[in-house]
């Protein structure tokens, strides 16, 4: 039987980039979404310092101890250690002014009324779950934590580049795409504009 050697060969497949955009997209995304939230609710948190201690719980109670006799800081604290009945010494000492003496222990500060005994005790405690988050958010531990932080920061690049293939047609970066994503740029860009150049 003859061999018909006239026949096209078969077209090249095309590589499916659409495909593996979509997988790298929806597998790295799932891979992040535990430090997204961190990173989401620690971001919110840190972003109100001026109005509370995002890491921090301050407490706050009043003692009376009755006036401190001493007359050198030594005298005043050993005095005011017997009766706050505190039998650890302080990490540090501190009379802000002649009528003031604070003591100051991990966690916790006295400040102590000379004159009256008057005692305002603040103690610091970490917020639960929002301390850590904080913590990972702004990289306290170091070492491998900055590469970890790192792979996420390039994974969320890649999660947005990735992002913008997913849809095509109307949808996708050729249509409302387009649009939303310079909304989103014009964002940062306008308050870059206003905050640099107007006074």
């Amino acid at each position: 039987m003859a061999v018909d050697r006239t026949a096209s060969p078969s077209p090249p497949r095309k590589v499916k980039w659409r495909k593996w955009n979509n997988i790298l997209h929806r597998d790295i995304g799932y891979l992040v979404v535990a430090l997204t939230l961190v990173y989401g609710v620690s971001g919110i948190a840190v972003n109100h310092t001026a109005d509370w201690n995002p890491s921090y719980a301050v407490e706050k109670r009043a003692l009376e101890i009755g006036p401190l006799a001493g007359e050198t800081r030594d005298e005043l604290v050993r005095e005011a250690r017997e009766r706050l009945r505190l039998t650890d010494e302080p990490a540090n000492t501190f009379r802000p002014d002649p009528e003031t003496l604070q003591l100051f222990y991990t966690r916790l500060t006295y400040s102590i009324d000379i004159p009256t005994g008057k005692v305002l005790v603040e103690e610091v405690r970490p917020r639960r779950v929002l301390f850590e988050f904080n913590q990972l958010h702004l990289n306290a531990p170091k070492r491998v934590w900055t590469y970890i932080a790192d792979l996420y920061a390039a994974s969320l690049i890649v999660v947005a580049i990735t992002g913008m293939f997913v849809l095509k047609g109307k949808t996708g970066i050729t249509g409302r795409g387009a649009w939303l994503v310079g909304l989103g740029l014009a964002i940062p860009l306008l308050y870059w504009l206003v905050y640099m150049y107007l006074p």
